[in-house]
């Protein structure tokens, strides 16, 4: 079984309106709600053996804010340029690249691309988490979803069961 972590980077800052998109940092709400989301996954959910992570510097520090709050071992990283507002259909591609060794990975990108992925690979799962999840990603949200796969090659669209859609507003 793979266990994939679609986590959406936290609410970023626009107070220096010369930053181009790429650089913008996380605001202080979003700050708070990386802690909060890491914090949740640390108490519900299987480690994550394996993290790819857009080079947006709102998701850097989202990644490094969640990672914090989940604690020790602290799993590999790779930051991607790629994964940087590029399509549901590329995340998808480079998810099944994981090496088969990962049990569970994080991805952390960018909307729209995070939530048509989500979307297209879920399958079943509780109810109320998808009827959330077709409404809105909020930024700071994580989707956790389970496939009866041993590889990661294989992953299907509809065939993620979603096992929890972790939104920061719902944490606080």
């Amino acid at each position: 079984m793979k266990t994939l972590f679609l986590l959406r980077h936290a609410k970023s800052s626009w107070d220096a309106p010369a930053t181009g998109d790429h650089d913008r940092p996380l605001a202080p709400r979003g700050e708070k709600a990386a802690t909060l989301v890491g914090n949740h996954l640390r108490m519900h959910h299987a480690r994550v053996d394996l993290v790819l992570c857009s080079t947006a510097l709102r998701a850097v520090e989202t990644r490094k804010r969640v990672m914090a709050a989940m604690g020790s071992p602290f799993p590999p990283v790779e930051h991607e340029r790629g994964l940087y507002l590029c399509g549901a259909r590329t995340l998808l591609e480079r998810l099944r690249d994981a090496p088969e060794s990962a049990k569970g990975v994080m991805l952390i990108a960018h909307n729209p691309d995070l939530h048509e992925l989500a979307q297209e690979l879920t399958g079943s799962g509780d109810h109320d988490h998808r009827q959330d999840l077709a409404e809105k990603y909020p930024t700071g949200s994580c989707a956790v979803l389970l496939f009866e796969t041993m590889r990661w090659r294989d992953l299907d669209l509809g065939a993620g069961r979603l096992a929890d859609f972790v939104q920061p507003r719902k944490l606080t």
